[in-house]
């Protein structure tokens, strides 16, 4: 059993930045992937960044350029760095971790950004 925990969330003005982190139970190493996922209410939860064990990075098209997803294996914790955020960025960030074929998800860590 694989157990994420996400923090980092807050309220932040459009045009600032905010840095999710995501602490693993176990050694990160082991999983195939690691992303962040986002709901925002009345939406369905969509992947806003993945990073692999061999550090290949994906990113949903909204936030290229502006959101870095990155790993400390030595602390088992995947960051995602948000600059430039948008009102269109409020949601719910959860953390999600890929091994064996078995997902598995934190309980998300709530970012809400004002105009």
């Amino acid at each position: 059993q694989v157990q994420l925990v996400e923090s980092g969330g807050g309220l932040v003005q459009a045009g600032g930045s905010l840095r999710l982190s995501c602490a693993a139970s176990g050694s990160i190493v082991s999983m195939d992937v690691m992303g962040w996922h986002r709901q925002a209410p009345g939406k369905q939860r969509e992947l806003v960044a993945s990073i692999t064990r061999g550090g290949y990075t994906n990113y949903a098209d909204s936030v290229k350029g502006r959101f870095t997803i990155s790993r400390e294996n030595g602390k088992n914790t995947v960051y995602l760095q948000m600059n430039s955020l948008k009102p269109e960025d409020t949601a719910d960030y959860y953390c999600s971790a890929d091994r064996y074929g078995i997902k598995y998800w934190g309980k998300g860590t709530l970012v809400t950004v004002s105009s």
